[in-house]
């Protein structure tokens, strides 16, 4: 004799598939089984265990293991059919979005495909000093820059969450993603702040270059000023945008808004820099050979 949920199979299926959605967390489940179960005409008796159970045999649910790298926790998502990894990547937190290198590999200004995604989560407001002394920064940038160790295994992909600082979402939109799939990523220029203050997240200084080259006409001085503004960090960042954007042939007028912002204070490509060299220009260290 058939279960109740053999009989509602249809439209449980129906349910999922127009459901604009692709991964979902064990409760999301546990949400869906409880708000239709009536409708469903589904038992008291029957858990979300078992209703999950049932997806996975008889319908398109399959299950997903995100293992952590640092520690033995196990995260576990759900996926209706088969879905990318950046929209795995998208599950570990809500409310996350795709960002730094993840980001520069989704607006094409890389070849490469990345086997580590970024989704950026962002923390509560906090207050920053508003006072920048010269020799902070000197002892900030002498320092290895700070990585997260919140990250997950999945199949061949490694996933890293970020714990970015609040920014509302800035200039975080919808793009499409290799498979069609829809995702939330930060806009181009955000995207070329972002991996500035952030290198490392990106493969580095030289990736970093190569992203400026390619988004060389594409990229909305404008757009990034405001964005720059917006964002209120308390380093001098412009100075390395301004700098990036010059040695990858940005027309003068461009880099030079940058620049106007106000050059106040040496500043570094990156941190930890073993061998310098010296742009008096923009009073930036940046590594010998550059």
């Amino acid at each position: 004799m058939p279960s109740r949920l053999d009989i509602a199979k249809k439209d449980i299926v129906k349910l999922f598939d127009h459901a604009g959605k692709s991964v979902y967390w064990p409760s999301d489940i546990a949400t869906i089984l409880s708000d239709n179960r009536a409708y469903w005409r589904v038992a008291q008796k029957t858990t979300t265990r078992d209703f999950i159970t049932f997806l996975l045999k008889k319908a398109k649910l399959v299950e997903i293991r995100l293992t952590a790298e640092a520690h033995k926790k196990e995260l576990m998502r759900y996926a209706w059919g088969e879905v990318s990894p950046f929209t795995v990547a998208l599950s570990l937190k809500r409310g996350g979005y795709l960002s730094h290198g993840t980001a520069v590999f989704l607006h094409g200004l890389t070849d490469q495909l990345p086997k580590t995604i970024y989704v950026n989560n962002e923390q509560s407001p906090k207050r920053e000093p508003d006072l920048l002394e010269q020799d902070a920064i000197h002892r900030a940038f002498s320092r290895k820059q700070r990585r997260s160790r919140y990250a997950f295994k999945y199949g061949e992909w490694r996933i890293v969450l970020l714990s970015g600082k609040f920014t509302g979402r800035l200039e975080v939109g919808t793009s499409v993603g290799p498979s069609g799939e829809s995702l939330e990523v930060t806009n181009l220029e955000r995207t070329v702040i972002d991996i500035v203050v952030r290198p490392a997240y990106a493969g580095g200084v030289y990736q970093v270059l190569e992203a400026y080259k390619t988004a060389r006409n594409r990229m909305s001085v404008g757009i990034l000023l405001a964005t720059l503004k917006k964002l209120h960090h308390l380093y001098p960042y412009h100075q390395a945008v301004g700098f990036y954007m010059e040695r990858t042939g940005y027309e003068s007028d461009k880099y030079m808004r940058l620049h106007k912002l106000g050059i106040h204070y040496d500043f570094y490509l990156a941190h930890e820099i073993k061998d310098k060299a010296y742009d008096p220009k923009w009073r930036l260290f940046y590594p010998k050979g550059f």
